[in-house]
């Protein structure tokens, strides 16, 4: 792994060949390293939930819908989705306002969506799961008046007008005709929170017409049909739900919700494919690997059925090659084996502006691609002027995909959004991360030019982690960067300066209570004082890597307590701390293995150091230290009943 790490920096900085291929728009103003998608006309006044009129009317009795605990019609979603769409409106939601969806993944959470758009307003997302203090934050940003969600799932305090449940039969109003507004297709349709260096996320609005491009362009070059079924596993406060949730209807196909939390699970997800014939999804890389593994070993029952993949779409982190050889050995050598897109964009540039199919089995680099419909790309120096083709620089967006910018902050707006310099579109978006055009007018991504990092897919700003830990009491300083684990996945490691010696338990639990799990530090090491360079600024460089778990997975010492759940506790805990990069002896029954920076990924590394005491499926079940250990008393004692 760390081999391929350094052959890719290693070519990323060495000069490239010429290659035959399409030549890079050399536009009058652009400069050399500037490439533009087609021009493709697009109905700029159409809204999303217009986009169901079709299919409605041409097949209203086909299912659109399928979730573990039922389905619906297409003429059954749109009817449910007036009809909530009429008690939103009475309670105050239309044009220009925002209307929270707290809800679990369900036909519930899809009709709240489009009753949303219907109504006229735009959809937030408010992740159940993220700490009470995050959403009434994002609540009292977004000025959200209406809250849908369970009767009792949000916290009285979060201070929402009007609570409207989705599973409650007297929310939705008896007249289910369409209800009419003077909205249209420059409304925002969206509002998605990312993380923010300030120390608090912040909003990105996303207006319709965007979305209706990127929805266009999808189905233009990666065309569904009728029998074509999307699995919907990302959930909805992150931009690659948007495709999953609207795309379908331009076919009227269908798509499956999987199960609340299956995104963790490759067996659930697999399973999911299997039973729904399933032919497009998408992950992130690092899920892709975990998800690939899982299928190349036969672990998933003797094997699921895949057959009916057709695209398996990728993004939230850099596509490797390693990931694309994987993926052509694991599901390829067959005609009708699926085909592997890579994409990339940003939050504010409506979920992707590039992609690339990667039909080589065996690639040295993976390319980002071209940009996609009505989008342009240029790659500019520090002071926007165009960088020579083949060199590296920022890469900055412009075309029909920019959010409109940054809700309640005109400010940050100005600063990521700022005029175009060239001719054509009248802003440009500056990404912060570091590209280069290919001799074949493709674009490669180099990393970031900041230090904003991935997780998981979750973009992560290290600002926003910092401001969580200094606002424990004891902590007068922090600093957060990304480091990779023995299974090279990105965490976060954290360096605090505390007035008075703090567990380190607690303050990854003060952490926690702030911030989702994906922004928790998954180390923490406590210093007398940061690190300086000669001139007083923080050196980096100098940070120490933390120390990799002296112990490993065996017997355990009986002196810690000889009773078959103590050693069981402290192998899983062991095993852990080498996985994850955390002190064995910080770990407690109660914690939870996503919770401290695990991911699937990591799952399949834990199942390897206790392969012979656990099953991996043991391991996708059960998150929490204690349940796990107790797991592998169980599976201990039937081994000793078998033999």
């Amino acid at each position: 792994m760390e081999q391929e790490r350094q052959e890719q920096t290693a070519r990323r900085h060495t000069p490239r060949p010429a290659a035959p291929g399409p030549a890079p728009d050399h536009r009058p103003g652009t400069g050399s390293s500037a490439v533009a998608g087609p021009r493709i006309p697009v109905e700029q006044g159409t809204r999303i939930e217009e986009l169901l009129r079709a299919p409605v009317a041409a097949h209203p009795d086909r299912t659109a819908v399928t979730s573990e605990h039922g389905s619906l019609t297409y003429r059954e979603l749109d009817r449910r989705a007036n009809r909530l769409a009429r008690t939103l409106r009475a309670a105050g939601a239309g044009p220009g306002t925002q209307v929270a969806v707290s809800v679990e993944r369900s036909c519930e959470m899809l009709v709240a969506v489009f009753a949303v758009l219907k109504a006229g307003a735009a959809y937030v997302p408010v992740d159940l799961s993220h700490p009470p203090a995050r959403n009434a934050y994002i609540l009292r940003d977004c000025r959200a008046d209406v809250v849908i969600t369970a009767a009792d799932a949000l916290e009285p305090s979060l201070g929402a007008t009007t609570v409207v449940d989705p599973y409650a039969p007297g929310s939705y109003d008896s007249d289910d005709s369409p209800v009419p507004h003077d909205g249209g297709g420059t409304d925002v349709a969206y509002v998605i929170y990312t993380s923010g260096s300030t120390g608090e996320p912040k909003g990105v609005m996303v207006e319709h017409r965007s979305v209706i491009n990127r929805l266009r362009w999808m189905q233009r070059a990666y065309p569904l049909g009728a029998e074509d079924v999307i699995l919907q596993k990302t959930p909805v406060g992150f931009d690659v739900s948007v495709w999953e949730l609207f795309w379908w209807t331009l076919a009227g196909a269908s798509v499956h919700l999987l199960e609340p939390g299956g995104e963790r699970n490759p067996d659930t997800i697999a399973a999911a494919v299997e039973a729904r014939r399933v032919t497009t999804l998408h992950f992130v890389p690092s899920m892709l690997h975990a998800f690939l593994e899982h299928t190349d070993t036969g672990t998933a029952d003797g094997g699921r059925d895949l057959s009916s993949l057709r695209r398996v779409f990728a993004s939230g982190e850099a596509l490797t090659p390693h990931h694309v050889r994987r993926f052509h050995q694991v599901l390829g050598g067959a005609p009708s084996s699926p085909a592997l897109v890579n994409l990339y964009g940003p939050t504010e540039a409506t979920v992707d502006v590039t992609h690339h199919a990667c039909t080589d089995p065996s690639p040295h680099t993976v390319p980002i691609g071209r940009p996609i419909d009505n989008v342009r790309l240029y790659v500019l120096d520090e002071r926007l002027q165009p960088c020579p083709a083949g060199e590296a620089g920022e890469l900055c967006i412009a075309g029909l995909s920019l959010a409109r910018g940054y809700l309640g902050r005109d400010r940050l707006t100005a600063e990521r959004f700022v005029q175009n310099p060239f001719p054509g579109e009248r802003r440009v978006y500056r990404t912060g991360d570091l590209a280069r055009l290919l001799p074949d007018g493709t674009l490669e991504y180099l990393g970031r030019n900041d230090h904003q990092v991935k997780i998981r897919g979750v973009r992560v700003e290290p600002g926003e982690v910092e401001s969580a830990l200094l606002s424990h009491p004891a902590v007068t300083a922090a600093v957060v960067v990304a480091r990779q684990s023995p299974t090279g996945e990105a965490y976060l490691c954290a360096y605090t300066v505390c007035r008075r010696e703090v567990p380190v338990g607690e303050l990854r639990s003060h952490a926690a209570r702030l911030l989702p799990a994906a922004l928790v530090p998954a180390h923490v090491l406590p210093l007398p004082a940061l690190p300086l360079t000669p001139n007083g600024k923080l050196d980096r460089a100098a940070l120490p890597e933390p120390a990799a778990p002296e112990s490993a997975p065996g017997e355990p010492d009986p002196a810690d307590g000889d009773g078959p759940a103590a050693r069981a506790e402290r192998l899983v805990a062991s095993a852990w701390a080498k996985v994850l990069g955390v002190p064995a002896e910080t770990l407690g029954r109660a914690d939870n293995f996503y919770d401290l920076g695990g991911t699937s990924l990591a799952v399949l590394a834990v199942a390897a150091e206790l392969r012979d005491h656990l099953r991996l499926s043991d391991l996708m079940r059960q998150s929490q230290l204690g349940p796990l250990a107790d797991a592998l008393v169980q599976r201990a004692s039937e081994g000793e009943r078998r033999s």
